[in-house]
């Protein structure tokens, strides 16, 4: 058994992750419910402006193409995954890479695949692929729509290009602060089902007209696709933090709690030990 001293000493260090587990927690809690709200108020908005526009670009005149709706031979394919660029959140991290890996070993063994990494911790663990284009950490430091809107318009160049055939992302979509879905959401080119055109030519009147309508937003509805898919991540980063946190707390003091209850049970033996020298000694003496 250990000695009292190192006991002491564990329980102390114990005690100090503690609290900075529990300070964690705390401030992911905080910056969660910002991030949360931030995404359940925009989530409806981006949703049915990007089926509106995916819907809207199938009913053109076949002879009249948008860059962004051109359906090519999937050859060349970018993969943008979004992780974050802080630890100490579960998984979070780990399985947006995971799938990222079987994306590029799997899915897209056949194609020419480049990624394109949005925060640190993919960055750092998906460079050993060789398949990194960019990286764009930085731009949680400061997560708008403008900044986001100068990383989508780059992708869009890309894809108008013809540098890339395919288009997907990859992230983790918020559902509540203990759960968090990974998503490999198509992001280029646009594709709508066909049974929902039929709705979009009843219930619209365009003016002006279809063509010009789609010119002029489906620029901005890819923009704000991707910054929805951010501040998914960036929600379902705290919330995954907060989760973990909570967690390593509940731990600390289970581990603090039984390292008490050993050193109790140390000293009193220590203590024991002491009186029944005496005790000996004091006998050794009488006899």
């Amino acid at each position: 058994m250990a000695n009292l001293k190192e006991i002491r000493n564990r329980i102390a260090s114990v005690s100090s992750t503690m609290q900075i587990t529990s300070a964690m927690k705390m401030v992911s809690a905080a910056k969660l419910k910002k991030a949360q709200d931030a995404i359940t108020a925009m989530r409806p908005y981006a949703t049915t402006l990007t089926t509106l526009i995916q819907n809207l670009s199938s009913t053109l005149d076949g002879d009249i193409q948008n860059p962004y709706t051109q359906i090519r031979d999937t050859q060349k394919v970018l993969i943008v995954s979004i992780t974050s660029n802080r630890g100490l959140c579960g998984a979070f991290n780990a399985n947006i890479i995971k799938r990222t890996r079987q994306l590029i070993l799997e899915d897209y063994a056949d194609k020419t695949v480049s990624l394109i990494s949005i925060g640190k911790k993919g960055s750092e663990l998906l460079e050993k692929t060789g398949k990194i284009s960019s990286t764009h950490d930085a731009v949680y430091d400061d997560l708008n729509y403008d900044s986001v809107g100068i990383i989508a318009q780059n992708i869009m160049d890309q894809f108008a290009a013809q540098h890339y055939d395919e288009v997907v992302l990859v992230y983790n979509r918020f559902k509540n602060a203990a759960t968090q879905i990974v998503e490999v959401e198509p992001y280029l080119p646009i594709v709508a089902e066909a049974e929902e055109t039929d709705d979009v030519k009843g219930d619209y009147i365009f003016e002006p007209s279809k063509f010009e309508i789609v010119n002029e937003l489906l620029p901005k509805s890819l923009k704000m696709q991707l910054y929805k898919a951010l501040r998914d991540s960036f929600a379902s980063e705290h919330g995954a933090r907060m989760t973990a946190m909570h967690k390593a707390t509940d731990n600390a003091t289970e581990l603090r709690d039984q390292l008490k209850l050993t050193y109790n049970k140390a000293r009193q033996a220590a203590i024991t030990n002491e009186i029944l020298e005496i005790v000996g000694g004091a006998e050794a003496l009488n006899g």
